[in-house]
């Protein structure tokens, strides 16, 4: 015969209130690491399998040829009024993206080094120009 009250029955139910605090410290940790391994320049690559670009509008092009020249669009720049020069480009222009073309034979510190230079003028987006790979199916 049982006799008294409910307080024998087990309690089946999950106690969270550790499980919320893990979760809100590996939260912080998150937050407070995540910015830190950001790293690089940021640049939209395009692929291989894209589609051409749309001639709507004239695009704004920095070329960089094997000797280290630097051009926009068709005129030569020396490296060190580049972003100078691109400001003044830019300041009459709603869209600012610019395409970036550079010889393959021209050594990744020199591109890196305009490229930070073309994100200083104040470009939102900037894109490189390559040759689609032919597929040999």
């Amino acid at each position: 015969m049982h006799t008294g009250s409910d307080n024998d029955r087990l309690m089946s139910e999950i106690n969270v209130t550790p499980f919320v605090d893990v979760m809100l410290v590996l939260l912080i940790i998150f937050m407070v690491t995540a910015p830190m391994m950001v790293q690089g320049v940021d640049v939209k690559l395009p692929t291989a399998s894209a589609a051409p670009l749309g001639k709507e509008t004239e695009q704004l092009v920095i070329s960089i040829k094997q000797n280290h020249t630097v051009y926009i669009n068709d005129q030569e720049v020396g490296i060190d009024f580049l972003s100078e020069k691109l400001e003044k480009i830019l300041d009459n222009v709603s869209k600012r993206d610019v395409y970036l073309k550079a010889d393959k034979n021209v050594d990744y510190g020199f591109v890196v080094n305009v490229m930070s230079k073309v994100k200083k003028a104040g470009v939102d987006n900037l894109g490189m120009i390559t040759i689609p790979r032919e597929d040999k199916s």
